[in-house]
């Protein structure tokens, strides 16, 4: 009897592989769509991305089903990312996502379906040890390893996950798609999250977040400007402050919450934009525990960051104090700090503060 896997196919063609793949390896195979946004929103292309997954299902001969979590992901993901920003936080509600819909809400409706495994199309891969526990790996195209938005996913998860295309470049699996037809071989990556889509993203809080205009400072208390809200800045911010004058341009390098004031100095490396060490909470190891204190690691404050040489400590409370052999530019809370151990990612946690040694 062929394994069951369901696969989550959101219309690109990471997915769309990862669909054949496992066709080819002959699983018992569905495809879910997962719709996580209002379907009557015109930035958010849910209809013409579930048009590609039914064309691609339909090559392939497998059933095709879409599962509508828009308001798990409005109530756990949305609303997180609001309470964020009012506070003056960066949150990325992608690493959010990921734990809470994608490889919860997913992963239980792949269950109650009677599956073994869900798939999806991320650029990770997921390697059992001669132990037994699983690795999360890098994915083998650095430029596109995902393991960064996946290092919440712990052992119990990663059980039940398969990541197809782990191993291929991202060239080849266009490549792929084009030889065997499938019609996202071409299709563009999408970017960024999907209920921001195209559109200006300050436009888009507006209707979420008021306007609240306070004012540009210097650390020295200089004011400089006028801006219109905390909520729409964050660190290392350079575009969009409506800042000129002569000299180099102007930076955002910290917020004073409760005065709704923006600070800013000019200057992409002006010393207020870096920061020798910082604490991180809600810390999760993939392997259910952490590695020991002390020791060299390597992590990453974002996405497309270079890996940076840290140690950290566990702290009373159980946050993480970890400090970074070269100060770090633009630290920003609420964001994830992410380490790795070579090519594994041991788990991460989320920014708090950042402190200077």
């Amino acid at each position: 009897m062929k394994e069951k896997v369901i696969v989550a196919m959101s219309g690109g063609v990471d997915s769309s592989v990862a669909a054949l793949l496992l066709k080819e390896q002959g699983y018992d195979l569905t495809a879910l769509f997962m719709k996580n946004w209002d379907e009557n929103d015109p930035y958010c292309p849910q209809a013409e991305d579930y048009d590609d997954v039914r064309r691609v299902a339909d090559s392939l001969d497998i059933p095709h089903y879409a599962v509508n979590f828009s308001k798990d992901y409005e109530e756990t993901v949305f609303s997180h990312f609001l309470e964020e920003l009012k506070k003056g936080n960066t949150p990325n509600p992608d690493i959010l996502c990921n734990r809470e819909i994608k490889f919860k809400k997913l992963l239980h409706a792949a269950k109650q379906l009677g599956a073994s495994f869900l798939a999806t199309g991320h650029y990770a891969q997921n390697i059992q040890s001669e132990d037994g526990s699983y690795l999360l790996c890098k994915g083998n195209d650095p430029v596109k390893d995902q393991t960064y938005f996946l290092y919440t996913l712990q052992q119990e998860v990663l059980s039940s996950v398969l990541f197809p295309i782990g191993h291929m470049p991202k060239q080849q699996v266009r490549e792929y798609a084009k030889k065997c037809n499938l019609s996202t071989h071409a299709k563009k990556d999408s970017t960024g999250i999907c209920f921001i889509g195209k559109r200006n993203f300050a436009r888009f809080l507006k209707d979420f977040i008021p306007y609240n205009e306070g004012d540009f400072e210097t650390l020295n208390g200089k004011k400089v400007g006028r801006h219109h809200g905390v909520a729409y800045y964050t660190i290392g911010q350079r575009k969009g402050l409506g800042l000129g004058g002569e000299g180099p341009p102007w930076f955002v390098v910290g917020k004073d919450i409760e005065r709704n004031v923006v600070l800013v100095e000019r200057g992409e490396n002006h010393p207020a934009l870096f920061t020798s060490s910082l604490t991180a909470k809600e810390l999760s190891w993939v392997s259910g525990r952490p590695p020991p204190p002390g020791i060299s690691l390597k992590a990453k404050i974002r996405y497309r960051q270079e890996e940076q040489d840290c140690s950290f400590l566990i702290n009373e409370d159980q946050t993480l104090l970890v400090t970074f052999k070269e100060p770090q530019r633009a630290i920003t809370p609420q964001q994830s700090i992410v380490f790795y151990d070579g090519n594994i990612c041991l788990g991460g946690g989320i920014i708090l503060k950042t402190t200077n040694n």
